[in-house]
């Protein structure tokens, strides 16, 4: 664990978990394995203006929809959905309208995303309601619940709720609270890996309690149980992280990133299946990316996201499990079922994606 660089937050809650996977021999095999893929996708990263961002987009418009086609489907005969988390500061309406038209096709989503710097809290209230009425009203996504517009959640840089030392990037200590009543339905930030900001409980699904007395209120939580229904302010959904013994000569992290240099191999896919947060006999792999990225999106483009989804399918089967291609809304659903003692397979793929059938639309 020296090897790593701040192993000291996340690794005590690792080892117990290799510990009890050791230890609890007679667990239950694999029921189902739920994949998503939340994409931290910026196209005006590093600063591009307008026309290479829009070619940025237009490569995934033209990609996707394909790529998603010759993907094996999964148990229920689905195609992968792709979640866009799309930054408030970089949004223009050429930019978003593209990928509305891959969510009314089924094969996509669109969260929150948003990058801030001590703004104040009215500023990240505004930002954010004005973003998620702008998505709901001018493009005919995200959903509404009781009334209110629901979105997942993605913080840039990953210092939610102020958790960086320096206070830099964030600067709230009631972020917790404020995105639960802002309509968060769950976060998808964690891993973060190496840096600071990473959360104590690693690889468990788990609600945390905001406190505006702290920072990093996520740290510690209640985990999701069958039956144990809402625990908490904000649902944590965060991918795999552990250590990864092969493909290099010196062991490294594994934190469910796809990326150019990082993509998917069968051992990688094992990883995840192993490291994953699960429930009973359900195990959720929320993989990330930043695919906006050039060299990110020239490999995942053109094979890699392919491969890895099909490398997925070709896992479920050795383990002879079902898996379920879910958009993170989607996942959610199935954890809620779940937490409420449901049926997650019905749940989760009854809200089709077409804002028709999830009760949302251009007001």
């Amino acid at each position: 664990m020296q090897l790593i660089h701040n192993s000291q937050i996340w690794g005590p809650s690792y080892l117990k978990q290799r510990l009890r996977q050791i230890t609890q021999r007679a667990a239950p095999p694999l029921e189902r394995i739920w994949v998503t893929i939340a994409d931290h996708f910026e196209p005006r990263w590093r600063r591009a203006g307008s026309a290479t961002a829009k070619s940025r987009v237009d490569l995934w418009r033209a990609a996707w929809p394909e790529i998603a086609r010759r993907c094996k489907p999964d148990s229920a005969g689905n195609m992968p959905r792709y979640t866009f988390f799309f930054p408030e500061e970089e949004y223009h309406p050429t930019l978003m309208e593209p990928l509305a038209e891959m969510v009314r096709e089924e094969i996509a989503d669109v969260e929150v995303h948003i990058h801030h710097d001590g703004e104040g809290r009215q500023n990240f209230v505004d930002r954010i309601s004005n973003f998620c009425r702008t998505l709901h009203n001018d493009h005919g996504l995200l959903r509404k619940r009781n009334g209110d517009l629901t979105f997942g959640f993605i913080h840039g840089n990953w210092a939610l709720d102020n958790s960086r030392p320096d206070g830099r990037l964030c600067g709230l200590n009631d972020e917790i609270r404020v995105l639960r009543d802002l309509g968060c339905y769950a976060d998808f930030t964690m891993p973060s890996g190496d840096s600071p900001t990473q959360a104590r409980l690693v690889n468990a699904i788990y609600y945390c309690n905001g406190d505006p007395g702290r920072t990093k209120s996520y740290d510690h939580g209640a985990r999701v149980t069958a039956g144990g229904g809402v625990q908490g302010d904000l649902l944590m959904i965060p991918g795999p992280l552990g250590m990864r013994w092969r493909d290099r000569w010196l062991p490294r992290l594994e934190t469910g990133e796809l990326r150019c240099g990082n993509v998917a191999t069968p051992y990688r896919v094992r990883r995840w299946v192993k490291l994953a947060p699960r429930i009973g006999t359900d195990s959720f792999i929320k993989l990330f990316t930043h695919g906006a990225q050039d060299r990110n999106s020239s490999a995942l483009l053109r094979g890699e996201l392919e491969s890895a989804f099909n490398l997925l399918v070709a896992e479920a089967e050795r383990r002879s499990c079902a898996i379920h291609f879910t958009s993170a809304w989607q996942m959610y659903l199935a954890i809620e079922a779940i937490g409420q003692g449901r049926d997650p397979v019905v749940a989760a793929h009854s809200s089709r994606m077409n804002t028709a059938a999830v009760g949302i639309g251009r007001n």
